[in-house]
């Protein structure tokens, strides 16, 4: 079928361009290259989609391009464009999330609405929940962002339950918990992490090191993108994670052991807007979309470390 993803250029929408195009899809890809890290980063992960013949690129901001013709025909549309990073989205540069996560993503649902779309997947974040929840985190939690990238994030949720309740738009929201593997963003923990393991640079770390993620290796993110879109029950919300809830200073462990280098760690105050622990409850994600997490940590940094290595 054609599917359209936004964010193609991306860390995971390029990830997901490739898996539809090997499974013989007709993809058209969009992407603004925000300039949030290196044009040249982006256009590095899109290097095999843009020699694929059922490929088509489409440069733009979906605020600003025609959409009508893009949607037309499509069976599926991915929306994983936005403003990324949870610690630059205060101040002045709020205007860019609001405007890139918010309106982008309305201009889209409503776009969608008149196409048609029999089905819309929308890549939101566990950024929505803020901290002092019960663990595991469970979708039906009170959500209470600590950034304002959050607050973008659950917004578009919230707009994409507005159109399927009174448009009837077929579309399934999906919180990602902190997905890594190879074409991660630079400004992202395992990249620099790597990175300085690789270079002999010191490794910033920021907080005490005890707080816990639950990690997700990006095949698997892509594996739960695509059964959302074939079988996510429309206005629903799924976490999709790891499943395995790990602290910080284990996971450096694992990566000296993993990259057989020593690590110098420098610590430093907590961030704002960090959140203090995630971990996912994926009981939906498994009853509806048969979803399991099947890349162990390890091994995922391995691959990561396969890429990083290779980056230079």
């Amino acid at each position: 079928m054609k599917v359209v993803v936004t964010g193609a250029a991306g860390f995971i929408g390029s990830h997901l361009v490739d898996r539809l195009l090997d499974e013989g899809h007709e993809v058209a890809g969009v992407d603004a290259f925000v300039d949030f890290y290196p044009r040249a980063t982006k256009e590095a992960n899109l290097r095999a989609a843009r020699d694929h013949r059922r490929f088509r690129f489409v440069e733009g901001r979906l605020q600003d391009i025609p959409l009508e013709g893009l949607l037309e025909g499509a069976g599926q549309v991915y929306h994983l464009a936005a403003q990324a990073g949870v610690r630059s989205s205060w101040g002045r540069d709020f205007q860019l999330y609001t405007d890139h996560n918010v309106l982008a993503t309305q201009r889209l649902l409503e776009a969608a609405v008149e196409a048609g779309v029999p089905r819309l997947v929308y890549a939101s974040s566990s950024s929505v929940y803020g901290d002092g929840q019960e663990l595991p985190l469970r979708e039906d939690a009170a959500c209470h962002p600590l950034s304002p990238y959050g607050v973008t994030k659950l917004a578009a949720e919230h707009l994409a339950c507005l159109y399927e309740r009174n448009h009837g738009l077929p579309v399934v929201s999906l919180r990602y918990f902190t997905v890594y593997g190879p074409r991660q963003r630079p400004d992202m923990a395992f990249h620099r992490f790597l990175s300085a393991a690789r270079d002999g640079a010191p490794v910033r770390l920021f907080g005490d090191g005890k707080q816990t993620r639950d990690f997700t290796f990006v095949d698997d993110i892509v594996t739960a993108t695509q059964r959302a879109g074939d079988s996510g029950r429309p206005g629903c919300v799924y976490n999709v994670g790891g499943g395995q809830r790990l602290a910080l200073e284990d996971v450096l462990r694992t990566i000296e052991q993993v990259t057989g280098r020593k690590l110098a760690i420098t610590r430093d105050e907590v961030q704002k807007g960090d959140m203090r622990d995630t971990f996912a409850d994926t009981t939906a994600a498994r009853r509806d979309l048969g979803f399991r997490s099947t890349v162990p940590l390890p091994q995922g940094l391995a691959r990561e470390w396969d890429w990083i290595r290779g980056e230079r």
